[in-house]
């Protein structure tokens, strides 16, 4: 089937070509710290997970979102959910090559991946974050593949497969959960530590995957001959109104907590990102950005009207994407970090060089989707006609 993502219009050549020519200068720019070092990134002594961790912590969730249109499909034959699970797993094979990407680039030498192989230490969170989602990466793969082959034939996906998509469920969740206990195991860092993070990232992640599918439908339906159906699309809006709102329920939570009880060392992190503290204020409007967007993002959801209108939604996906990404990613990280354990506050700013490594590393993962997608879709147009 790799020969259907070797035909295509202009357009779809020159899409590829822009991803190819962004990884190129992203790759040129990661050889530059491969040989100096995370030098020419803005982390320090105080700030050691920055954008990279960021981002993996943000695409482990839209990993783990595409389950929403698995389990229902699979385990409750929600047929609605028919043309759109495969865009589901594939979008969860991008995400997770970029995790893994992200996790190799922070890391400073890649080889170093080798010694969670080479040496397992089981008592450690990263090794089974680092198992998780391989498994979860190698399933959705198999899994994908098998499907989409057995509809191109013109037969059902054999029987012995259904295991595997069982036990895929289950790994969607634990690759968040396992990623949130990174955090919160962290005794030092207070802003993570509460039992109510790992419930935080799963729901973020069942609103930012879903909403990032729907984008994607979105593009599909305009740029292609398929139409993953509406009802589907509406089907997955109403996951994504019920997550957001959970979301923003348990952050409120974390606030009234700190809040009332005034507990100082975790009340500091919230009161950096929200007003910022001694004279530090970078991420303030970024998180005030974040917190309008989601609310707004949830009103429009609510009724109907919105909700079912195509424009409406689109912006409201787009509005989702952006708050969460905000929200999960520098948020969540950069204050654990600010102020330090010694109470001290060094401000964290991405170089431009980071900057340009982690587009690169997304670029890859466009690259990576497109490629899925197209075969998926080509798949779908041969079966129809």
């Amino acid at each position: 089937m790799l020969e259907l993502a070797l035909k295509g219009s202009k357009k779809y050549y020159l899409w590829v070509l822009i991803l190819l020519g962004i990884i190129g200068i992203g790759f040129l720019v990661y050889l530059k710290q491969f040989f100096f070092g995370l030098g020419i990134t803005g982390l320090s002594r105080d700030v050691s997970w920055g954008l990279y961790i960021a981002q993996l912590t943000y695409l482990v969730g839209i990993a783990a979102g595409g389950v929403m249109v698995v389990l229902p499909y699979y385990l409750h034959d929600y047929k609605v959910f028919g043309k759109v699970t495969i865009l589901g797993e594939f979008l969860a094979v991008a995400a997770l090559i970029m995790c893994m990407l992200f996790v190799i680039v922070d890391l400073g030498q890649p080889a170093r991946v080798f010694n969670m192989i080479l040496h397992p230490t089981p008592n450690a969170v990263i090794f089974w974050d680092f198992m998780v989602i391989s498994a979860y990466l190698v399933l959705n793969i198999f899994v994908g593949w098998i499907v989409t082959e057995s509809e191109r034939n013109g037969v059902a996906p054999p029987k012995w497969i259904k295991p595997f998509i069982y036990v895929s469920i289950p790994f969607a969740i634990g690759i968040h959960t396992v990623t949130a206990f990174l955090y919160c195991g962290l005794p030092g860092r207070h802003f993570w530590l509460t039992a109510i993070l790992a419930p935080r990232f799963l729901a973020s992640a069942f609103a930012a995957g879903p909403a990032v599918l729907i984008i994607l439908c979105y593009i599909i339906r305009r740029t292609t001959s398929f139409d993953p159906g509406k009802k589907a699309i509406l089907s997955i809006a109403q996951i994504v109104k019920y997550a957001l709102f959970f979301n923003l329920f348990f952050f409120g939570c974390e606030i009234f907590v700190a809040g009332y009880s005034q507990i100082p060392d975790h009340l500091v992190h919230l009161q950096y990102l929200f007003f910022g503290l001694h004279g530090h204020s970078a991420l303030v409007p970024w998180m005030w950005t974040s917190m309008i967007f989601m609310v707004v993002a949830l009103i429009l959801l609510f009724p109907a009207i919105t909700r079912e209108n195509e424009t409406v939604l689109l912006v409201t996906c787009i509005l989702v994407f952006i708050g969460t990404w905000i929200d999960k990613g520098f948020g969540l990280i950069t204050a654990g970090f600010v102020p330090s354990t010694l109470h001290h506050v060094h401000e964290y700013i991405p170089t431009f060089l980071e900057v340009l490594i982690t587009v690169a590393i997304w670029a890859l993962g466009l690259l990576i989707l497109t490629v899925l997608y197209k075969i998926a879709v080509s798949v779908k147009e041969e079966v129809r006609l």
